[in-house]
């Protein structure tokens, strides 16, 4: 079995030296080698990874490497099945998810996710909508329903609920990675052809990216709802963070942005 992790890097990071990880260097195109491997190679769309993010690394994955499965991570967010204080006590590194651990989780399942986020006092919609901007995910709801309807309930039901999974992370089997790359693509290059990004400052035109993780879901729900995957083959796991999280002040753009409508203009 083949199994396949790839780090999200877009500068050199401390990584696992565990097997199971490839540390891909995103948005390589006319950038400095940086020792690890490049996504504008071969068939790429590396020069888009300020729109796109982490997923150019992953177009570039699903194009050239074999694999049974295969998993997308960042170089500061990993999946574990270590606990708190295993991490404090071990340090954040030595707990990323094994590969050892990922082929005993991939024989009993066929998707694994990181633990929902619950945005409690919001919907996904309204909380997309009131810190960055609506009028992508309406696009890409117009872009489903002329392209593929069957995946409208699913979108419409994760816009009203408070929980998605986020981040682009996931590990799955070949068979569902190629589906879901098949599907994801071309509506993400329909969306870019609408949106204009002119008078975008850097972080905004991060939109793609953010899109995508709600999309994720959509493609997941319909997949159960239609039958081609049980609930039963879905793992949720948690994940940890290498860096720090300023939860204060996350937490106050999260409440100003749901009462004044104030935009995110970094991440946290």
């Amino acid at each position: 079995m083949q199994d396949i992790v790839f780090i999200a890097c877009h500068k050199p990071s401390e990584v696992p030296q565990d097997p199971l990880y490839l540390p891909v260097h995103v948005g390589a195109a006319g950038k400095p080698d940086i020792g690890y491997t490049r996504d504008d190679t071969g068939e790429n769309i590396s020069l888009k990874n300020p729109l796109y993010c982490e997923l150019t690394g992953l177009y570039w994955c699903f194009h050239h490497l074999t694999y049974d499965h295969l998993g997308l991570v960042h170089y500061r967010r990993y999946f574990t099945l270590k606990s708190r204080s295993q991490q404090k006590k071990l340090g954040k590194l030595a707990c990323v998810l094994s590969q050892q651990e990922c082929e005993e989780l991939m024989k009993k399942y066929r998707v694994i996710v990181p633990k929902k986020r619950n945005y409690y006092i919001d919907t996904v919609y309204n909380h997309y909508s009131n810190t960055f901007d609506g009028h992508q995910l309406d696009e890409s709801r117009d872009i489903l329903e002329k392209r593929c309807p069957e995946y409208l309930q699913a979108f419409d039901e994760l816009m009203k609920s408070k929980k998605a999974y986020i981040f682009n992370m996931f590990i799955m089997d070949r068979e569902l990675v190629a589906d879901y790359c098949n599907w994801l693509f071309p509506i993400l290059e329909e969306l870019e052809n609408r949106i204009d990004t002119s008078a975008m400052t850097a972080f905004e035109k991060r939109y793609i990216g953010r899109v995508s993780e709600r999309l994720f879901n959509v493609w997941l729900n319909t997949k159960v709802s239609r039958g081609e995957l049980k609930q039963s083959e879905i793992r949720e796991i948690p994940y940890l963070y290498l860096g720090e999280v300023n939860w204060w002040k996350k937490g106050t753009s999260f409440l100003m942005a749901k009462l004044f409508h104030k935009k995110y203009e970094k991440s946290f």
